[in-house]
Protein backbone atom coordinates (compact mmCIF):
# COMPACT_ATOMS: atom_id res chain seq x y z
CA UNK A 1 0.00 0.00 0.00
CA UNK A 2 1.24 3.47 -1.15
CA UNK A 3 2.55 6.12 2.28
CA UNK A 4 2.10 9.29 1.66
CA UNK A 5 4.35 12.14 2.43
CA UNK A 6 5.52 15.41 1.27
CA UNK A 7 9.09 16.77 -0.40
CA UNK A 8 11.82 17.47 2.23
CA UNK A 9 12.02 17.03 5.36
CA UNK A 10 14.86 15.27 7.70
CA UNK A 11 15.37 12.48 9.79
CA UNK A 12 17.01 13.18 13.47
CA UNK A 13 17.26 10.37 16.19
CA UNK A 14 13.79 10.15 17.26
CA UNK A 15 14.40 8.93 21.18
CA UNK A 16 11.51 7.80 21.30
CA UNK A 17 12.42 4.27 22.65
CA UNK A 18 12.80 6.06 26.14
CA UNK A 19 9.57 6.72 27.07
CA UNK A 20 7.21 4.73 24.23
CA UNK A 21 6.72 1.50 26.06
CA UNK A 22 5.65 3.32 29.33
CA UNK A 23 1.60 3.55 29.77
CA UNK A 24 0.08 6.39 31.14
CA UNK A 25 0.88 7.51 34.84
CA UNK A 26 -1.92 9.52 36.27
CA UNK A 27 0.26 12.20 38.23
CA UNK A 28 -1.39 14.14 41.51
CA UNK A 29 -0.02 17.64 42.43
CA UNK A 30 0.83 18.70 45.57
CA UNK A 31 2.12 22.08 45.60
CA UNK A 32 0.35 24.97 44.53
CA UNK A 33 -1.33 24.89 40.88
CA UNK A 34 -0.77 28.18 38.57
CA UNK A 35 -2.89 29.12 35.68
CA UNK A 36 -1.71 31.53 33.38
CA UNK A 37 -4.55 33.33 31.63
CA UNK A 38 -3.03 32.96 27.99
CA UNK A 39 -2.90 29.53 27.36
CA UNK A 40 -4.15 29.88 23.77
CA UNK A 41 -3.43 32.59 20.65
CA UNK A 42 -6.08 35.57 20.77
CA UNK A 43 -7.63 37.50 23.89
CA UNK A 44 -6.49 36.58 27.40
CA UNK A 45 -9.73 34.81 29.60
CA UNK A 46 -10.64 37.14 32.27
CA UNK A 47 -10.82 36.00 35.55
CA UNK A 48 -14.17 34.95 37.63
CA UNK A 49 -12.97 34.25 40.86
CA UNK A 50 -11.02 36.28 43.26
CA UNK A 51 -8.37 35.97 45.92
CA UNK A 52 -9.60 34.40 49.45
CA UNK A 53 -12.33 32.48 47.00
CA UNK A 54 -12.94 28.57 47.25
CA UNK A 55 -12.55 26.38 44.16
CA UNK A 56 -13.74 22.91 43.22
CA UNK A 57 -12.15 20.63 40.26
CA UNK A 58 -14.05 21.08 37.12
CA UNK A 59 -15.01 24.69 38.26
CA UNK A 60 -14.49 27.90 35.85
CA UNK A 61 -12.12 30.35 36.95
CA UNK A 62 -11.74 32.67 33.97
CA UNK A 63 -14.11 33.15 30.93
CA UNK A 64 -13.06 33.64 27.39
CA UNK A 65 -12.11 36.90 26.48
CA UNK A 66 -13.47 37.24 23.42
CA UNK A 67 -14.28 34.88 20.29
CA UNK A 68 -10.92 33.79 19.77
CA UNK A 69 -9.84 32.75 23.20
CA UNK A 70 -10.69 29.79 25.77
CA UNK A 71 -12.24 29.52 29.10
CA UNK A 72 -9.54 27.74 32.38
CA UNK A 73 -11.11 25.64 34.54
CA UNK A 74 -9.83 24.30 37.67
CA UNK A 75 -7.74 20.96 37.74
CA UNK A 76 -7.89 21.07 41.91
CA UNK A 77 -9.67 22.06 44.46
CA UNK A 78 -8.83 24.94 47.38
CA UNK A 79 -8.82 28.39 47.91
CA UNK A 80 -7.56 31.41 45.49
CA UNK A 81 -3.90 32.78 46.86
CA UNK A 82 -3.30 35.46 44.36
CA UNK A 83 -3.77 36.56 40.51
CA UNK A 84 -0.37 38.27 39.40
CA UNK A 85 2.00 37.79 36.53
CA UNK A 86 4.18 34.39 36.56
CA UNK A 87 6.56 33.04 34.37
CA UNK A 88 5.52 30.34 31.69
CA UNK A 89 7.37 27.82 30.40
CA UNK A 90 8.79 29.87 27.07
CA UNK A 91 9.76 32.38 29.52
CA UNK A 92 7.19 35.38 29.11
CA UNK A 93 5.84 36.68 32.10
CA UNK A 94 1.89 36.37 32.06
CA UNK A 95 -1.08 37.32 34.28
CA UNK A 96 -2.30 33.96 36.49
CA UNK A 97 -4.23 32.82 38.62
CA UNK A 98 -2.42 31.01 41.52
CA UNK A 99 -4.52 28.19 43.92
CA UNK A 100 -3.64 27.02 46.83
CA UNK A 101 -4.45 23.35 46.51
CA UNK A 102 -5.67 21.20 49.47
CA UNK A 103 -4.95 17.51 47.95
CA UNK A 104 -8.86 17.29 48.56
CA UNK A 105 -9.69 17.25 44.67
CA UNK A 106 -13.37 17.85 45.27
CA UNK A 107 -14.93 18.04 42.09
CA UNK A 108 -18.00 19.92 40.46
CA UNK A 109 -21.60 17.44 39.63
CA UNK A 110 -21.92 17.71 35.83
CA UNK A 111 -24.63 17.85 33.99
CA UNK A 112 -25.19 14.74 31.66
CA UNK A 113 -25.38 15.34 28.41
CA UNK A 114 -27.34 14.35 25.38
CA UNK A 115 -26.38 11.72 23.11
CA UNK A 116 -24.63 12.93 19.81
CA UNK A 117 -26.95 12.25 17.21
CA UNK A 118 -29.79 14.68 19.28
CA UNK A 119 -27.24 17.81 19.61
CA UNK A 120 -27.58 20.64 16.87
CA UNK A 121 -24.55 21.72 15.13
CA UNK A 122 -24.67 24.86 17.36
CA UNK A 123 -24.53 22.90 20.59
CA UNK A 124 -21.91 20.47 19.62
CA UNK A 125 -19.22 23.71 18.93
CA UNK A 126 -20.87 25.20 22.26
CA UNK A 127 -19.70 22.47 24.21
CA UNK A 128 -16.45 22.50 22.93
CA UNK A 129 -16.12 26.18 23.31
CA UNK A 130 -17.55 25.96 26.96
CA UNK A 131 -15.16 23.44 27.82
CA UNK A 132 -11.94 25.62 26.64
CA UNK A 133 -10.71 23.17 24.29
CA UNK A 134 -7.50 24.14 22.25
CA UNK A 135 -4.99 23.17 19.41
CA UNK A 136 -3.00 20.74 22.45
CA UNK A 137 -0.42 19.94 19.81
CA UNK A 138 1.70 23.41 20.67
CA UNK A 139 -0.58 25.96 18.79
CA UNK A 140 -2.90 26.78 21.41
CA UNK A 141 -6.12 27.92 18.83
CA UNK A 142 -9.38 27.98 20.13
CA UNK A 143 -10.99 25.04 18.59
CA UNK A 144 -14.81 26.05 18.75
CA UNK A 145 -13.34 28.26 16.46
CA UNK A 146 -11.82 26.04 13.97
CA UNK A 147 -14.59 24.24 13.83
CA UNK A 148 -16.88 27.34 12.62
CA UNK A 149 -15.32 28.12 9.29
CA UNK A 150 -17.31 30.47 6.70
CA UNK A 151 -18.47 27.57 4.37
CA UNK A 152 -18.53 24.36 6.45
CA UNK A 153 -20.43 22.78 3.72
CA UNK A 154 -16.51 22.89 1.52
CA UNK A 155 -14.80 21.18 4.40
CA UNK A 156 -13.69 17.29 2.73
CA UNK A 157 -11.33 16.49 5.12
CA UNK A 158 -11.40 15.99 9.26
CA UNK A 159 -7.27 14.98 9.69
CA UNK A 160 -6.37 13.69 13.29
CA UNK A 161 -2.97 14.35 13.08
CA UNK A 162 -1.79 10.79 14.72
CA UNK A 163 1.71 11.64 12.96
CA UNK A 164 3.61 12.63 16.34
CA UNK A 165 6.85 13.31 14.72
CA UNK A 166 8.41 15.65 17.04
CA UNK A 167 11.83 13.43 18.79
CA UNK A 168 11.60 12.01 22.02
CA UNK A 169 7.66 12.93 22.22
CA UNK A 170 5.84 9.70 22.71
CA UNK A 171 2.43 11.15 24.45
CA UNK A 172 0.20 10.80 21.74
CA UNK A 173 1.35 7.05 20.46
CA UNK A 174 0.15 6.25 24.29
CA UNK A 175 -2.89 7.84 23.72
CA UNK A 176 -3.54 6.08 20.67
CA UNK A 177 -2.52 2.72 22.39
CA UNK A 178 -4.71 3.07 25.10
CA UNK A 179 -7.63 5.05 24.86
CA UNK A 180 -8.59 4.72 20.85
CA UNK A 181 -12.15 4.57 21.92
CA UNK A 182 -12.26 8.25 22.87
CA UNK A 183 -10.04 9.37 19.54
CA UNK A 184 -12.26 7.63 17.14
CA UNK A 185 -15.44 9.16 18.84
CA UNK A 186 -14.07 12.91 18.88
CA UNK A 187 -13.36 12.28 15.32
CA UNK A 188 -17.05 10.97 14.85
CA UNK A 189 -17.95 14.54 16.98
CA UNK A 190 -16.08 16.50 14.13
CA UNK A 191 -17.50 14.78 11.09
CA UNK A 192 -20.97 15.18 12.64
CA UNK A 193 -20.50 19.50 11.96
CA UNK A 194 -19.43 18.79 8.64
CA UNK A 195 -21.84 16.05 6.28
CA UNK A 196 -19.23 16.34 3.19
CA UNK A 197 -16.14 15.29 5.07
CA UNK A 198 -14.53 12.25 5.50
CA UNK A 199 -12.43 11.38 8.41
CA UNK A 200 -8.49 10.84 8.31
CA UNK A 201 -6.03 8.98 11.05
CA UNK A 202 -3.27 9.84 9.62
CA UNK A 203 -0.09 7.69 11.20
CA UNK A 204 3.22 7.56 10.78
CA UNK A 205 4.57 4.14 9.66
CA UNK A 206 7.08 4.10 12.80
CA UNK A 207 3.86 3.18 15.16
CA UNK A 208 2.55 0.04 13.06
CA UNK A 209 0.67 -0.93 16.45
CA UNK A 210 -1.30 2.21 16.16
CA UNK A 211 -1.67 1.62 12.62
CA UNK A 212 -3.52 -2.21 13.01
CA UNK A 213 -5.26 -1.06 16.22
CA UNK A 214 -7.20 1.95 14.91
CA UNK A 215 -8.00 0.10 11.15
CA UNK A 216 -9.85 -2.88 12.95
CA UNK A 217 -11.54 -0.37 15.35
CA UNK A 218 -12.72 1.87 12.28
CA UNK A 219 -13.35 -1.31 10.43
CA UNK A 220 -17.04 -1.08 9.89
CA UNK A 221 -16.94 3.30 9.97
CA UNK A 222 -17.95 4.17 6.63
CA UNK A 223 -16.66 7.61 7.07
CA UNK A 224 -13.20 7.00 8.80
CA UNK A 225 -9.77 5.41 7.17
CA UNK A 226 -6.26 4.92 7.98
CA UNK A 227 -3.42 6.57 6.39
CA UNK A 228 0.29 5.66 6.78
CA UNK A 229 2.26 8.53 6.42
CA UNK A 230 6.41 8.01 5.30
CA UNK A 231 7.93 8.52 9.08
CA UNK A 232 10.02 12.19 8.60
CA UNK A 233 10.22 15.38 10.44
CA UNK A 234 8.17 17.29 10.14
CA UNK A 235 5.50 14.93 8.68
CA UNK A 236 3.07 16.22 11.18
CA UNK A 237 2.81 20.04 10.50
CA UNK A 238 0.01 20.98 9.33
CA UNK A 239 0.71 22.10 5.74
CA UNK A 240 2.58 19.04 4.93
CA UNK A 241 0.23 16.50 6.45
CA UNK A 242 -2.50 18.22 4.41
CA UNK A 243 -0.32 18.10 1.59
CA UNK A 244 0.91 14.67 2.25
CA UNK A 245 -3.02 12.88 2.69
CA UNK A 246 -4.62 15.48 -0.26
CA UNK A 247 -1.88 16.88 -2.38
CA UNK A 248 -3.34 20.26 -1.71
CA UNK A 249 -0.63 23.02 -1.19
CA UNK A 250 -1.58 25.80 1.59
CA UNK A 251 0.59 28.79 2.25
CA UNK A 252 0.99 31.31 4.97
CA UNK A 253 -1.63 33.39 4.14
CA UNK A 254 -4.37 30.43 4.27
CA UNK A 255 -5.90 28.65 6.62
CA UNK A 256 -6.59 24.91 6.30
CA UNK A 257 -10.42 25.17 5.53
CA UNK A 258 -9.24 27.10 2.48
CA UNK A 259 -8.10 24.06 0.86
CA UNK A 260 -11.29 21.87 2.53
CA UNK A 261 -9.26 20.51 5.23
CA UNK A 262 -9.11 20.54 9.72
CA UNK A 263 -6.67 19.31 11.31
CA UNK A 264 -6.20 18.40 14.92
CA UNK A 265 -3.92 16.27 17.26
CA UNK A 266 -4.70 13.03 19.29
CA UNK A 267 -5.16 15.48 22.72
CA UNK A 268 -7.42 17.79 21.27
CA UNK A 269 -9.47 15.13 19.53
CA UNK A 270 -9.66 13.44 22.65
CA UNK A 271 -11.02 16.61 24.02
CA UNK A 272 -13.32 17.04 22.30
CA UNK A 273 -15.20 14.02 22.78
CA UNK A 274 -14.74 14.33 26.64
CA UNK A 275 -16.38 18.04 26.48
CA UNK A 276 -19.14 16.54 23.84
CA UNK A 277 -20.25 13.41 25.41
CA UNK A 278 -18.76 13.51 28.82
CA UNK A 279 -19.24 17.07 29.37
CA UNK A 280 -15.82 17.47 30.99
CA UNK A 281 -14.39 20.56 30.39
CA UNK A 282 -10.18 20.40 29.36
CA UNK A 283 -8.23 20.29 33.20
CA UNK A 284 -5.67 17.38 32.02
CA UNK A 285 -3.21 16.66 29.30
CA UNK A 286 -0.57 13.80 28.06
CA UNK A 287 2.61 15.03 28.98
CA UNK A 288 5.81 13.11 28.43
CA UNK A 289 8.76 13.60 30.97
CA UNK A 290 12.06 12.44 29.03
CA UNK A 291 15.59 12.72 27.62
CA UNK A 292 18.84 11.17 28.53
CA UNK A 293 19.01 12.62 31.83
CA UNK A 294 15.96 11.40 33.26
CA UNK A 295 16.03 8.42 35.50
CA UNK A 296 12.89 7.36 34.40
CA UNK A 297 11.64 8.52 31.26
CA UNK A 298 7.44 8.39 31.36
CA UNK A 299 3.99 9.81 29.88
CA UNK A 300 2.01 11.61 32.89
CA UNK A 301 -1.54 12.25 32.59
CA UNK A 302 -1.55 15.55 33.98
CA UNK A 303 -3.77 18.50 35.39
CA UNK A 304 -3.37 22.11 33.98
CA UNK A 305 -1.59 24.30 36.15
CA UNK A 306 1.07 22.19 37.76
CA UNK A 307 4.09 22.89 38.25
CA UNK A 308 7.12 21.65 36.31
CA UNK A 309 9.17 20.80 39.00
CA UNK A 310 6.89 18.15 40.52
CA UNK A 311 7.02 16.36 37.38
CA UNK A 312 10.35 16.21 37.21
CA UNK A 313 10.43 14.49 40.35
CA UNK A 314 8.14 11.90 39.85
CA UNK A 315 10.33 10.59 36.92
CA UNK A 316 12.62 9.89 39.51
CA UNK A 317 14.55 13.11 39.05
CA UNK A 318 18.04 13.44 37.12
CA UNK A 319 20.47 11.00 37.15
CA UNK A 320 23.05 13.28 35.68
CA UNK A 321 23.14 17.21 35.72
CA UNK A 322 21.12 18.27 32.08
CA UNK A 323 23.07 20.66 30.20
CA UNK A 324 19.60 21.77 28.84
CA UNK A 325 16.07 21.53 29.29
CA UNK A 326 13.58 21.87 26.62
CA UNK A 327 9.65 22.55 26.83
CA UNK A 328 8.41 20.48 23.92
CA UNK A 329 10.57 18.53 21.70
CA UNK A 330 14.00 19.15 20.76
CA UNK A 331 13.07 20.65 17.05
CA UNK A 332 10.37 23.37 18.00
CA UNK A 333 10.26 23.58 21.47
CA UNK A 334 11.77 26.53 23.68
CA UNK A 335 14.82 26.16 26.15
CA UNK A 336 13.43 26.49 29.50
CA UNK A 337 15.69 28.43 32.24
CA UNK A 338 13.19 27.99 35.12
CA UNK A 339 11.26 24.89 36.41
CA UNK A 340 9.01 26.27 38.08
CA UNK A 341 6.61 27.04 35.58
CA UNK A 342 3.34 25.40 35.34
CA UNK A 343 2.01 23.05 32.82
CA UNK A 344 0.04 24.34 30.21
CA UNK A 345 -3.02 23.52 27.92
CA UNK A 346 -0.02 23.24 25.14
CA UNK A 347 2.64 21.84 27.32
CA UNK A 348 3.62 18.41 25.37
CA UNK A 349 6.64 17.62 26.73
CA UNK A 350 9.67 18.31 29.08
CA UNK A 351 13.06 16.93 27.51
CA UNK A 352 15.94 16.94 30.00
CA UNK A 353 19.29 16.53 27.51
CA UNK A 354 22.85 15.80 29.70
CA UNK A 355 24.28 17.26 26.42
CA UNK A 356 23.61 20.72 25.26
CA UNK A 357 24.97 19.54 21.18
CA UNK A 358 24.01 23.09 19.91
CA UNK A 359 25.76 25.53 21.69
CA UNK A 360 28.94 23.34 21.56
CA UNK A 361 29.19 23.70 17.47
CA UNK A 362 31.19 26.60 15.98
CA UNK A 363 29.55 28.10 13.35
CA UNK A 364 30.89 28.14 10.36
CA UNK A 365 30.96 30.04 6.74
CA UNK A 366 28.17 28.47 4.70
CA UNK A 367 29.83 26.77 2.20
CA UNK A 368 26.84 27.02 -0.37
CA UNK A 369 26.16 22.65 -0.16
CA UNK A 370 22.53 23.59 -0.71
CA UNK A 371 21.70 20.91 2.19
CA UNK A 372 19.23 23.70 3.56
CA UNK A 373 16.99 23.99 0.41
CA UNK A 374 16.72 20.25 0.03
CA UNK A 375 15.58 19.66 3.71
CA UNK A 376 13.31 22.54 3.79
CA UNK A 377 9.27 21.41 3.72
CA UNK A 378 8.27 25.16 2.62
CA UNK A 379 11.13 24.69 -0.74
CA UNK A 380 12.50 27.92 0.35
CA UNK A 381 16.48 28.79 0.18
CA UNK A 382 17.20 29.45 3.90
CA UNK A 383 20.77 30.44 4.02
CA UNK A 384 19.73 33.17 1.76
CA UNK A 385 16.71 34.10 4.02
CA UNK A 386 19.10 34.23 6.91
CA UNK A 387 21.56 36.30 5.15
CA UNK A 388 18.77 39.09 4.11
CA UNK A 389 17.80 38.70 8.20
CA UNK A 390 21.10 38.84 10.10
CA UNK A 391 21.36 42.30 7.27
CA UNK A 392 18.35 43.49 8.32
CA UNK A 393 17.65 43.40 4.73
CA UNK A 394 13.68 43.35 4.95
CA UNK A 395 12.25 43.88 1.26
CA UNK A 396 14.38 40.90 -0.19
CA UNK A 397 13.82 38.53 2.83
CA UNK A 398 9.64 39.31 1.75
CA UNK A 399 10.84 39.08 -2.05
CA UNK A 400 12.17 35.73 -1.23
CA UNK A 401 8.84 34.28 0.95
CA UNK A 402 10.41 34.95 4.05
CA UNK A 403 6.79 34.33 5.92
CA UNK A 404 6.24 31.19 4.20
CA UNK A 405 8.95 29.47 6.74
CA UNK A 406 7.08 27.61 9.37
CA UNK A 407 10.46 27.30 11.70
CA UNK A 408 10.27 23.96 11.70
CA UNK A 409 14.24 23.58 12.26
CA UNK A 410 15.47 21.09 9.25
CA UNK A 411 17.32 23.78 7.71
CA UNK A 412 19.70 24.62 10.78
CA UNK A 413 19.68 20.32 11.67
CA UNK A 414 21.16 20.00 8.10
CA UNK A 415 23.71 22.68 8.11
CA UNK A 416 27.10 21.67 7.91
CA UNK A 417 28.05 24.99 8.89
CA UNK A 418 26.17 25.03 11.79
CA UNK A 419 24.64 28.32 10.89
CA UNK A 420 21.06 29.26 13.37
CA UNK A 421 19.09 29.59 10.30
CA UNK A 422 15.89 29.07 11.82
CA UNK A 423 16.61 31.60 14.64
CA UNK A 424 17.57 34.59 12.04
CA UNK A 425 14.42 34.01 10.26
CA UNK A 426 12.10 33.07 12.94
CA UNK A 427 13.81 36.83 14.36
CA UNK A 428 12.58 38.60 11.32
CA UNK A 429 9.56 37.04 10.47
CA UNK A 430 8.42 37.76 14.37
CA UNK A 431 9.31 41.76 12.80
CA UNK A 432 7.24 41.28 9.32
CA UNK A 433 4.41 39.80 11.41
CA UNK A 434 4.30 42.17 13.96
CA UNK A 435 4.41 45.09 11.12
CA UNK A 436 1.32 43.39 9.42
CA UNK A 437 -0.51 43.82 12.82
CA UNK A 438 0.05 47.24 12.95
Amino acid sequence: MAKYTFNGGVHPYDGKELSKDKPIQDFTPKGDMVYPLSQHIGAPAKPVVAKGDRVLVGQLIAEAGGFVSANIYASCSGTVKTIEKRRVPVGDMVESIVIDNDGLFEEVEYEPVKPLEELSKEEVIGLIKKAGVVGMGGAGFPTHVKLSPKEPDKIEYIIANCAECEPYLTSDYRRMLEEPERLIGGLKVELSLFPNAVGILAIEDNKPDCIALLKEKTKDEPRIEVRELVTKYPQGSERQLIYAVTKRAIHSAMLPADAGCIVDNVDTIVSIYRAVCENRPLMKRIVTVTGEAINNPINFRVPVGTNCSELIEAAGGFKSTPEKIISGGPMMGFAMFDLNVPITKTSSAILCRTEDTVSKCPTTACISCGLCVEACPSRLIPSRLADYAEHGNEEMFLKYNGLECMECGSCAYVCPAKRQLTQEIKTMRKIQLGKRKK
